[in-house]
């Protein structure tokens, strides 16, 4: 690979990008899901930017922290581990990163800034020490994963609807279950760094199970919206692409309580984030 496209294949990985980009999507659902015919597309782009910016400032600075945890892990999809960039680098590409977001998030309103800046550097907070309290670490990444539908209220109305908060709900459980059960991955590498996760105090096969429960409880919220919400009441538009989400999720719980191994974590992982994206896709549908 020449080595001009390998530098921007890690920079692409440190950031995360197909996370941004979904990330900045939600934002977009968000304000969608709050009002259908909301119509300044500046604040909905500016929204859009303080996501892409603020999580690909969190991602980089979460590998300059935790270095020494992906080596242990052997977490080659890691650009400092391969050697692709430096720690340094990672470290002034995270700093650059968050004024630009926090630059946009102002010109969308003084309140999405509020809100951006407190979340931001929480998880800066959790990069250098709520991560090693395991279970309340993964509270708050499940939180990041539910925060671009209620930003992207915010942007509409500087409240949170029913809408979003039932969306953030639903991302916030599925976060929990993916954070848990990345814990059974990690479990030799949070050794280094004392993390209290749950794979690591109460066993790999307790958390498997309590990952599973987390993934069959998004699920069980999911026809609140078909059938309790006016914008989604029965619509087919939400409720095909939500179904395949429900699918993939207890598909993915079972096989979970079988099969915990770290080689097939990973591809369990892969599989939530597509569920994931079935489910903005319904959501974003179903508001039209």
């Amino acid at each position: 690979m020449p080595t001009c496209k390998r530098y921007l294949k890690a920079i692409w990985d440190l950031f995360r990008l197909e996370h941004g980009l979904m990330y900045g999507f939600g934002v977009v659902i968000g304000v969608f899901v709050s009002d259908p015919f909301y119509g300044n597309f500046w604040k909905i782009f500016y929204g859009y930017l303080t996501a892409l910016f603020l999580q690909a400032s969190s991602f980089a600075l979460n590998d300059y922290s935790d270095y020494a945890v992906d080596l242990a892990n052997n977490r080659t999809d890691r650009p400092l581990v391969r050697g692709d960039l430096d720690r340094s680098t990672a470290l002034k590409l995270g700093i650059i990163m968050m004024p630009l977001g926090f630059f946009a998030a102002w010109l969308v309103s003084p309140l999405a800034f509020f809100f951006a800046v407190i979340v931001t550097f929480a998880g800066y907070f959790y990069n250098l020490k709520l991560k090693e309290y395991g279970f309340a670490g993964n509270i708050y990444i499940a939180f990041t994963m539910a925060t671009p539908f209620l930003f992207g209220s915010i942007i509409v109305s500087d409240s949170i609807t029913e809408s979003a908060a039932l969306l953030s709900s639903m991302a916030f459980l599925t976060g929990i279950g993916r954070e848990i059960m990345k814990g059974i991955e990690d479990v030799e590498g949070d050794a280094l760094r004392n993390v209290r996760s749950i794979a690591r105090i109460f066993g790999e096969k307790r958390a498997a199970v309590i990952s599973s429960v987390f993934y069959i409880s998004a699920v069980s919220i999911s026809p609140i919206p078909f059938l309790g919400i006016k914008e989604y009441y029965l619509d087919v538009k939400y409720a095909f692409p939500v179904m395949v989400t429900d699918v993939i999720l207890c598909y993915v719980a079972i096989r979970l309580l079988k099969d915990c191994s770290k080689r097939s974590i990973r591809k369990y992982r892969k599989t939530t984030l597509l569920a994931m994206i079935f489910g903005l896709i319904g959501f974003f549908a179903g508001a039209f």
